[in-house]
């Protein structure tokens, strides 16, 4: 193939500053908008890559695109950011006027046009899902919340009345036994001391620690977006937001294994009881869950924000040539292009890309397929494009680029909240307090604050406190003092198995409340409260669990917020970036949620039995069960099953760990 006697710039030593306005539209025009470096020059080398060689000249108008001397046709579109490397793109005119030939060391094009192949083969089979667009926050209010219309006009309300009602009576009874037994209405009151007796402040301390170090998250994504750092290592690839191998996911990883390694191993440090112990645990798994969410969304977006960047460059360099050559007829149909990789409706952000061609389209789409495969096959191949390949490569161009913007925009409706305006201080500070642990743009928000109900909802968790230390001081302390007296005796662990019936006879009920009364204050309290205070709008804290058929169920209506967190970064991402099955990406996140719950029950007891871990793997082949067409049938069958396991479950754990 020759080489065009009328290259992209003057050739070597004929051009000076007078003469870069005499550039033609077909040797640059805008497109003209060259600079020579004058201490490096670009040299395609056999493998495509640019190699480093001394220019001569210094003339020029951009610093956006650099011109080697020894092949003037071939440049790098340089990032934007100085710290970024460039794209390196070669071009060269044939002897066929107009054509020019687009070398395939360009990988960014190359993967732009291999998926639009396959999507092209996949748009009428299958759905593309964007990532990130998994989950919806809308104004809504908990099943128990007053607020809740469906609430207040349940025809069970009259039920919630009578078991708050109940448990009143309850307390009633125990202050008058405490008034008999030791002549004061508390009683003992040996689980308070051990709670507030030593190291409060130290723990307080170290709480505020906990939360204001998160702020280095926040330090990582300025470093991504001043371009010292990357998300990916590869940003031509198209699973942006699952690569995660450049340097800042690195760094990532290893600070969150320092920062849950330091707080735990702390909280061992200083001897602290299991109170202080939970309560920091609990806390770091929520920040260190809230960190990896704002980390892989921004580091989703900012590969996002960087592609965007270098296409728009490309399609300002493919429009200015374009325009130096003559036009030829349309063959393909640009519109047709664009619309087939785009196949939905501006209104419709959430299943862009994801709809298939309509049948009245269908012969546009055909020939969009076919023009966008000549494309890809021309740069594979290096044989020549004519002016029309060009103007559907820029239309191709035009929709990535398009399709990005609406993944950078995704459900915000704000453009001052969109990346990369969302990577500042008072972003960051309004989303650590939300109660939520899944990183978003937006959030819906209410207007104000409602004081009573704040009054309310810390009245209700105040209340619900009390009357779970009660229950644990009067009937679980006691069991728990004799296990331990069982092992400071001697017995050995057969002679303690013996006495295991009764133990989780003894706590049976006692759990079972606390359990309750644990979940309550939790998700209908301390979160609503949260909420208030922060104008959080999405109350969406759990689902009606109680009704559930099955243990998969439950798992995902009793803790919402945690629950979206496993569904989309451990869930979604397995199948993504591993490419696991449905099946063994729930055997995965099953797992990883038994190993963080043994863990909490470490802190508990200070042993690991794995008998948590356990018996939740073992959750599994319930819910086979429970997918059967025979479970299904049989819907209050699974409810039983589901209760009976929710009440005997925390007994028989707790006995088995205190006993072993």
């Amino acid at each position: 193939m020759a080489e065009s006697t009328t290259p992209l710039v003057p050739a070597e030593g004929s051009l000076d500053k007078s003469q870069n306005a005499s550039l033609s539209r077909r040797s640059g025009g805008a497109y003209g908008r060259l600079k020579v470096d004058t201490n490096t020059v670009a040299q395609e080398s056999e493998n495509g890559a640019l190699d480093a060689e001394v220019f001569s000249d210094s003339a020029l108008l951009d610093d956006d695109i650099r011109i080697s001397r020894s092949n003037p046709n071939a440049f790098v579109l340089s990032s934007l950011n100085p710290r970024q490397k460039g794209v390196p793109v070669t071009l060269r005119e044939t002897d066929a006027y107009g054509e020019h030939v687009l070398s395939a060391d360009d990988a960014l094009i190359k993967d732009i046009l291999s998926r639009n192949v396959k999507r092209q083969n996949e748009a009428h089979s299958t759905k593309t899902k964007v990532p990130f667009s998994d989950l919806i926050f809308t104004k809504q209010f908990t099943a128990f919340d007053r607020q809740n219309p469906a609430s207040a006009g349940s025809p069970f309300h009259g039920f919630w009345t009578m078991f708050w009602l109940g448990i009143f009576l309850f307390l009633v009874k125990l202050a008058a036994d405490n008034w008999r037994a030791y002549g004061n209405i508390l009683g003992p009151s040996e689980l308070l001391e051990m709670m507030f007796d030593r190291e409060v402040f130290v723990m307080g301390v170290t709480d505020i620690v906990l939360c204001t170090s998160t702020v280095l998250c926040l330090v990582l994504q300025k470093a991504v977006l001043a371009g010292y750092l990357s998300w990916n290592s590869d940003t031509s690839r198209s699973q942006l937001h699952v690569d995660g191998s450049g340097s800042a996911f690195m760094f990532k990883l290893v600070w969150q294994t320092i920062y849950i390694g330091t707080f735990v191993g702390w909280s061992v440090y200083r001897h602290w009881p299991w109170s202080h112990s939970f309560f920091i645990l609990i806390h770091c798994l929520v920040m260190l869950m809230k960190q990896h969410s704002y980390a892989f969304y921004n580091g989703h977006l900012s590969e996002l924000y960087k592609r965007k960047h270098v296409l728009e460059q490309k399609l300002k360099d493919l429009g200015e040539l374009h325009q130096g050559s003559p036009k030829g007829s349309e063959s393909i149909s640009s519109t047709a292009v664009a619309s087939s990789y785009l196949g939905e409706t501006q209104n419709d952000a959430l299943h862009r890309r994801s709809k298939a061609v309509h049948s009245e389209n269908v012969q546009d789409s055909d020939s969009s397929a076919s023009g966008i495969a000549s494309l890809e096959a021309a740069v594979k191949s290096g044989t020549a494009l004519q002016p029309d390949d060009i103007s559907h490569l820029q239309a191709i161009i035009e929709s990535e680029i398009d399709a990005i913007q609406e993944e950078l925009q995704a459900k915000c409706t704000d453009s001052t909240k969109q990346y990369p305006h969302n990577i500042t201080l008072r972003n960051f500070a309004q989303y650590i307090p939300f109660p939520t642990v899944v990183y978003e743009l937006e959030y819906p928000r209410q207007e104000r604050i409602n004081w009573y109900y704040v009054a309310e909802k810390s009245a209700a968790t105040f209340g619900v406190m009390v009357v779970m230390n009660v229950i644990s001081q009067t009937y679980i302390y006691p069991v728990v003092i004799s296990t331990v007296r069982m092992a400071e005796a001697g017995m050995s662990v057969g002679e303690r198995l013996q006495e295991l019936p009764w133990v989780i006879i003894d706590l049976l009920l006692p759990l079972m409340i606390e359990h309750l009364l644990a979940w309550y204050v939790v998700w209908d309290c301390v979160l609503n409260l949260l909420a208030e205070l922060t104008y959080f709008a999405d109350r969406g804290f759990y689902s009606s669990w109680w009704n559930s058929t099955s243990f998969d169920q439950y798992a995902r209506d009793w803790n919402r917020p945690v629950h979206n967190f496993l569904l989309r970064h451990v869930y979604h991402s397995s199948i993504a970036a591993f490419h696991l099955s449905k099946p063994a990406a729930m055997l995965a996140t099953f797992f990883l949620s038994a190993l963080v719950h043994e863990l909490v029950m470490w802190c508990l007891f200070r042993k690991v039995r794995g008998y948590l871990m356990g018996m939740q793997m073992l959750q599994l082949p319930l819910v086979g069960l429970a997918k059967t067409k025979w479970m299904r049938q049989r819907k209050l069958l699974g409810n039983v099953i589901f209760w009976f396991g929710i009440i005997t479950g925390p007994s028989c754990l707790c006995s088995l760990y205190l006993i072993t």
